[in-house]
């Protein structure tokens, strides 16, 4: 009696996370790949049935390759860009920076959060367009020699993305690297090591998690994004995600919309499990070298 009465309340417990999870995650999956199959959208008295063309048209039309392909660099570009901005910033934040200066620093962290993405990105216009901050505040310093516009280019796509995304990488790193207790730090330094040594031998290595859980949260959806592309990228900006979003708003193709967002989610699985292999090697590699 004692074991049904755990595992009922085992179940109630349960069920409202698992049940959104449900409803919220693997229902409109679900949903995406049976409209992948189908020849049209099921509205009215259209003539649907289950078809392969859309996976045909695909993988026959090297456009769609090519922009896979592009929205994966720009997600891997992000996400290097991130590392290389945020590594720093975390590293101050938890190892320089005196506590009472952190929760300074952390508000102008995640201040991109506090903004609409539409206002933040109108602003990025202001500053990128010809004419605009950027390109007086070079004039001013003397360089005439011609204006400056990185609006609506790919450029301008990155530096929104990395705007947009950096504080996922900072706030994973900073709490990696202020997990690293200093005793190890003064312990190596007591041994002869020098600087950059204690950095590459024991807090970079002990960092890694964080920078793997950032690198995951901004590659993820930046190669599905499609508001900064448009915006900021306009005909350069074309991606992967600017194509489905069309197909769904504008052309009304839900049914070949759902079949981009299914091969892209494969995409992002199969580099996701690639990843895990990777790290699974590491791992290893490091125990037996131990």
């Amino acid at each position: 009696m004692g074991r049904w009465r755990r595992l009922f309340s085992l179940i109630v417990l349960l069920t409202p996370s698992y049940g959104w999870l449900v409803f919220a995650v693997l229902a409109p999956l679900g949903i995406m790949f049976v409209f992948s199959f189908l020849s049209d959208v099921p509205i009215g008295e259209r003539a649907v049935f289950f078809t392969l063309k859309n996976y045909q048209d695909f993988f026959q039309n090297t456009f769609y390759w090519r922009l896979t392909a592009k929205s994966l660099l720009t997600g891997l570009y992000t996400t290097i860009l991130c590392i290389l901005l945020g590594y720093p910033l975390a590293l101050i934040m938890a190892k320089i920076i005196p506590h009472r200066w952190r929760t300074a620093l952390f508000m102008l962290v995640i201040v991109p959060f506090w903004s609409n993405t539409i206002v933040r990105l109108y602003s990025w216009a202001i500053v990128l367009r010809k004419g605009g901050v950027l390109d007086l505040f070079i004039q001013w310093l003397g360089f005439e020699s011609g204006s400056l516009e990185i609006l609506y280019t790919y450029q301008a796509v990155l530096v929104g993305l990395v705007h947009g995304y950096l504080p996922y990488m900072v706030l994973t790193l900073y709490i990696a690297i202020d997990r690293v207790e200093n005793s190890f730090l003064e312990a190596a330094a007591s041994l002869g090591a020098n600087a950059w040594q204690r950095f590459w031998r024991i807090l970079f290595p002990l960092s890694l998690p964080g920078m793997i859980s950032g690198s995951i949260l901004i590659f993820i959806p930046t190669i599905g994004s499609f508001v900064e592309p448009r915006l900021l990228g306009g005909r350069t900006g074309t991606m992967i995600g600017t194509i489905i979003e069309d197909q769904f708003v504008q052309l009304f193709k839900w049914n070949f919309g759902a079949t981009l967002a299914f091969l892209l989610l494969v995409v992002v699985l199969i580099l996701m499990a690639l990843l895990g292999l990777l790290l699974r090697q590491m791992r290893l590699l490091r125990g037996e070298g131990g």
